[in-house]
């Protein structure tokens, strides 16, 4: 099988000398391309902060990160911007849609950034929301919709750019 994940040895340090919280510690594990891997502990265990590492959206104290054999944890600028936008899915625990955008705003807006023509964006937007059964959602605002409706355009958000990776942090909360 084909490797899209490496994590080596990583750990996460909050805080400065005089206090100093441990978040994650020696964490490493591998996943193949296609599988699905749930990750459980309880409330405070680094869950999420894991998630937030590989995601880029925190920086490991130590350690690596490897997706598709490339090193994200010393990616920076361009380099690091490009990998979030063409690489990477998230889907966040608390939605995280922007409320002045409608909902097919808000699912176009990664492909918007990619420069993706509007003909071919309205086909991926609306084929992707018809998979996910909120095609009746789209002209409508974040908060004009149900948490489950929320998630799913989320969900849509995440997935619409074909990522390699898709994190999705407690996604049917």
């Amino acid at each position: 099988m084909e490797r899209i994940l490496e994590v080596q040895n990583i750990e996460k340090y909050y805080g400065n000398k005089s206090n100093l919280s441990k978040a994650i510690s020696g964490i490493s594990f591998n996943i193949e391309k296609g599988e699905f891997v749930g990750i459980m502990g309880a409330s405070g265990s680094g869950k999420t902060t894991l998630l937030n590492c590989i995601s880029t959206i925190d920086k490991v104290t130590a350690g690596h990160i490897f997706v598709n054999n490339e090193e994200i944890t010393k990616l920076k600028g361009n380099k690091l911007n490009k990998f979030r936008r063409e690489e990477l899915g998230f889907i966040f625990q608390d939605f995280n849609l922007l409320d002045t955008l409608t909902c097919y705003e808000n699912i176009a807006l990664s492909l918007t950034i990619q420069k993706v023509k509007p003909q071919e964006i309205e086909r991926k937007v609306i084929e992707i929301a018809e998979k996910l059964e909120i095609k009746e959602t789209l002209k409508k605002y974040p908060y004009q919709v149900s948490g489950g409706q929320k998630q799913r355009v989320a969900i849509c958000r995440a997935i619409i750019t074909n990522p390699k990776l898709v994190l999705a942090d407690e996604p049917t909360r």
